[in-house]
């Protein structure tokens, strides 16, 4: 399938859960460290190029983007300024953004809806917090602050609509549940900063993590000592994981390394898919919840790339 050029650096890739051929990219100017963002929300098309829908411009870059799991046409994306902004596909350009929450005292680095109770999104920031929201309140419901540095990822459980893991420069992933006072368990995962994190969907208990030491770890949190898994084979710090949503054992992660790799922790040897595609940073990767195989990646070469697993994402 051929690839989706950006005129900023790409960040995040994110398959819409209604439209099969829909996806919304994150990018930023200047890698991210000053200028402008913009999102751009992408159709597949069976036999021609990858159109784009719409785009939003923001002042500042963009790093990460989540779609509603209630409403088909809402955006939800982390910006450097801190703020969390809302788009809505039906609405013009200049409606948009719906909402702006103003809050964090850092850069937004992610945003992840429920997809359990649908209502409510988590935002991760450089100020050391994640933050709760729901769609319909202008201020955060709750702030949970225990990281001791930047928190880079929040991802909810997918089975435990108020139960999230969180993934630090602390070192750290803690787990949390909404209801509790505190996080309900801290997990030294890795002796580096912990980039991302990403819950199993098929057994709630399964997280994993990955960092700056260049490994993807998996880990049962019901006994949580030893990992169950360890997965080397990047050669940079681990940028983002995802589990797959049709296969329980099966993960992709993006790396500094310019590379994406997918894995089967349950088979020895682990490493089952390496696409060497970008020719910069792959710092997004995604796999769609529609249609089984297919996954996407961006990064700091300003292109975004869709493809079945076992085809060559460069192919036409």
């Amino acid at each position: 399938m051929p690839a989706f050029k950006t005129p900023f650096n790409g960040y995040s890739v994110k398959f819409s859960p209604f439209h099969e051929q829909r996806l919304a990219v994150a990018t930023s100017q200047n890698f991210g460290i000053l200028g402008n963002g913009r999102i751009h929300v992408i159709d597949l098309s069976p036999a021609g190029p990858i159109t784009e829908l719409t785009s939003f411009e923001t002042s500042d870059g963009v790093y990460d983007v989540s779609w509603s799991e209630a409403h088909d046409s809402l955006l939800i994306a982390a910006i450097a300024d801190g703020s969390v902004k809302m788009y809505d596909l039906n609405l013009p350009t200049t409606s948009n953004p719906v909402r702006s929450l103003a809050e964090h005292t850092r850069e937004c680095h992610a945003v992840d809806y429920n997809t359990v109770r649908k209502d409510s999104f988590l935002s991760a920031s450089w100020d050391d917090t994640i933050k709760l929201w729901t769609i319909d309140r202008p201020t955060s419901v709750r702030t949970f602050k225990e990281h001791a540095y930047c928190v880079y990822n929040a991802t909810w459980n997918p089975r435990h609509a108020d139960v999230f893991a969180s993934a630090s420069g602390d070192c750290t992933a803690r787990i949390w549940d909404v209801r509790e006072p505190g996080s309900t368990m801290i997990l030294p995962a890795h002796e580096f900063e912990i980039l991302s994190c990403d819950w199993n969907k098929y057994d709630d208990a399964i997280l994993a993590t990955a960092s700056v030491d260049k490994s993807v770890k998996i880990w049962d949190v019901r006994n949580y000592r030893v990992p169950v898994a360890v997965l080397n084979g990047h050669g940079y710090a681990v940028r983002k994981v995802k589990f797959s949503p049709h296969r329980a054992s099966v993960i992709v992660s993006c790396s500094y390394d310019m590379t994406v790799c997918l894995w089967d922790y349950m088979v020895e040897d682990s490493l089952i898919g390496r696409y060497d595609h970008h020719t910069e940073f792959a710092v997004g990767v995604d796999m769609s919840v529609l249609v089984e195989g297919l996954m996407a990646s961006t990064g700091w070469d300003e292109l975004v790339y869709v493809w079945q697993h076992g085809t060559d994402p460069k192919a036409p």
